[in-house]
């Protein structure tokens, strides 16, 4: 029979559940050009309004995942797992945790994505380093892996390509927040990467795409239920967004929070304990460790005594970056032409953060995207970013910024100016709302 794309998405926009040959005929044929984006675009928007069952889910991950090359580790050693969050704002979480997990053993082929939507991306936040390749070849990336223990790069154009593109689309058609959508295309570049375990890292609050507690353990239910239906050992973490992770959001500011982080020149409190709890998941996960609180005293130990700063240097110059990075971070990062403090409209406690505003805001400056094909600008951004319960005043600046001219700076400050409320009671987020351990 031949195969109309347009019948699959009436079937799904009059919410019909399709079979998973439906849905992995739509996907090859996106893959392979037979599906138009248009097509592409309006099958994300029937999906994201009429949802799809557990098993529909699972056939649209493997669909995505089988549009290309899968890769098998077997050759290493040790463990391989990774991590994913679902995105926020100062969020550099895998910038450190990677090359933490590389210095107790486990290898870890990080498949990243760039910004989407208002949350930064973890691509973008390395292509601020020069020279850093990163889309290198299959062969490259298993060199680094093996020889400096992580690898944090982009999708390759053999890996789940399907989602590549999709991925892009859903940015700027307003599908973003489909839990079925998020779902595939996390899981898709995870199963395609060859792991062992996976730890997701599922953001809630005001920044995070699932602005809800039920709605983020909706997705990380998904997420877990979907990644351990199609073999893969996976757990998730719900922590929170209702203010920027690190005191910085921006590419290239967020790298340098990272080395800072790695480092031990500053290390933002929850930024810390976030990066350290997915480390600790990950290592009891692969066996690594015995249980969860052997295996934080490992990573914390990794982290403090520089193990995992060399990790990071090693990484970094393997795939093409300065060899002196970690040592000569200002030389290596440009400043943005214009830098000055912002302050809040008033005096008094910062009470509510819009965290979504925050990042938008980076957007605005020109460190996100309004269209695919727009170019990131890696040197603007935030940093010194206070947060819930900080006291503010006349002399207390909320934020540093980083802009490219006195417009984009006006723009941007009066974005952020906006997303910070100030008051007298400060609500009680927990930093780790639920751990969902694997089915």
């Amino acid at each position: 029979m031949v195969f109309l794309p347009q019948e699959i998405i009436l079937k799904k926009r009059n919410g019909e559940a399709l079979a998973p040959a439906e849905i992995a005929d739509f996907i090859a044929g996106f893959a392979q050009g037979a599906v138009s984006h248009a097509q592409a675009a309006a099958f994300a928007m029937a999906v994201y309004f009429q949802d799809m069952t557990m098993p529909e889910r699972v056939a649209l991950t493997v669909a995505m995942r089988d549009s290309g090359t899968v890769l098998d580790w077997s050759d290493l050693d040790g463990p391989v797992a990774d991590k994913h969050s679902t995105g926020g704002v100062g969020d550099n979480v895998s910038l450190m945790l990677a090359p933490i997990l590389a210095a107790i053993g486990i290898y870890v082929p990080m498949i990243s994505g760039r910004g989407l939507g208002h949350t930064g991306g973890t691509l973008d936040k390395f292509d601020a380093i020069p020279g850093y390749t990163t889309c290198p070849d299959n062969a490259l990336f298993r060199k680094v892996v093996k020889e400096a223990g992580c690898a944090i790069i982009g999708q390759t154009a053999d890996l789940a390509p399907a989602d590549k593109t999709l991925y892009a689309i859903r940015d700027v058609t307003g599908t973003v927040e489909s839990i079925p959508l998020i779902t595939a295309s996390i899981l898709s570049k995870k199963l395609a990467a060859g792991l062992g375990a996976l730890i997701l890292d599922v953001k809630t609050g005001s920044g995070a795409f699932m602005p809800t507690l039920d709605k983020s353990r909706d997705l990380a239910r998904s997420l877990v239920e979907v990644a351990n239906g199609a073999g893969l050992k996976t757990g998730a973490v719900i922590t929170d967004m209702n203010e920027p992770l690190a005191s910085a959001a921006g590419n290239g500011l967020e790298v340098r929070n990272a080395v800072d982080f790695l480092t031990g020149r500053h290390q933002d409190a929850r930024l810390r304990e976030v990066t350290l709890a997915l480390c600790a998941e990950v290592a009891a996960m692969t066996g690594v460790a015995a249980d969860v609180t052997q295996a934080r005293r490992m990573v914390d130990h990794a982290l403090d005594n520089g193990s995992a700063t060399e990790r990071f240097s090693r990484m970094v110059a393997a795939l093409g970056g300065p060899a002196d990075f970690v040592e000569n971070m200002d030389r290596h990062l440009a400043p943005a032409p214009v830098i000055r403090d912002v302050f809040a409209m008033g005096q008094g406690t910062i009470a509510e953060i819009d965290t979504r505003g925050v990042g938008m805001a980076v957007v605005a400056l020109g460190g996100g995207r309004a269209m695919p094909t727009d170019t990131i600008d890696h040197t603007v951004g935030f940093d010194r970013l206070l947060g819930l319960g900080a006291t503010v005043d006349a002399q207390t600046p909320i934020a540093r910024i980083h802009a490219r001219d006195e417009a984009t700076a006006a723009d941007a400050e009066a974005r952020l100016k906006s997303a910070y409320r100030l008051g007298h009671s400060v609500p009680d987020f927990p930093l780790i709302a639920d751990t969902i351990s694997p089915s």
